[in-house]
């Protein structure tokens, strides 16, 4: 058997023994964060935002939508304009 398959099957082999493990070690991120809320745990969060927030975050959204079509519609009518100028 060629050595590159040899290598993929054990390969796949520890990686199903590896799925397979009754216990799963945490990863680096879970261990830190564990150990940070340990001495000092988090405030609860709420499950959707302040009412205040969402007013403010929806007009923000109005107002970037309006602001790229209007810059794509300026483009087409310089691109318009630059195209009746040109001589043929």
């Amino acid at each position: 058997m060629p050595e590159h398959e040899q290598d993929g099957q054990e390969r796949e082999f520890d990686l199903r023994w590896a799925d397979s493990a009754e216990h799963k070690e945490p990863s680096a991120r879970a261990r830190m964060l564990a150990a940070r809320w340990k001495h000092n745990p988090p405030g609860p969060v709420p499950f959707r935002a302040d009412p205040e927030h969402r007013g403010s975050r929806r007009r923000s959204s109005w107002v970037s939508t309006a602001v790229v079509l209007g810059c794509v519609a300026a483009v087409i009518v310089l691109l318009g304009y630059i195209n009746f100028r040109a001589p043929y």
